[in-house]
């Protein structure tokens, strides 16, 4: 008899959802992009377009690997990911 997997995953389907919405409550300085959970980008909470005139750095993902660069968003690192 195999054991059940240990997992913390509610639904396959919505993990990448649910780590963004994880990660920008536990980090305020994080903000998700308009049009999560379709759109999954997270930046950093003082960047708009109103106010921020530097050049924005971002990461993308693919392939499994979604929410791996959100952890380097921040000051002096990546604008959004």
């Amino acid at each position: 008899m195999v054991p059940p997997a240990k997992k913390f995953i509610n639904n396959p389907n919505d993990v990448v959802t649910e780590f963004i919405e994880g990660l920008v409550e536990t980090y305020p300085r994080l903000q998700y992009l308009d049009g999560l959970p379709e759109v999954k980008v997270v930046l950093r909470a003082d960047v708009s377009a109103a106010n921020y005139d530097k050049v924005a750095v971002i990461s993308g993902g693919g392939s499994g690997h979604e929410p791996a660069q959100d952890g380097y968003v921040g000051e002096g690192m990546l604008t959004a990911a």
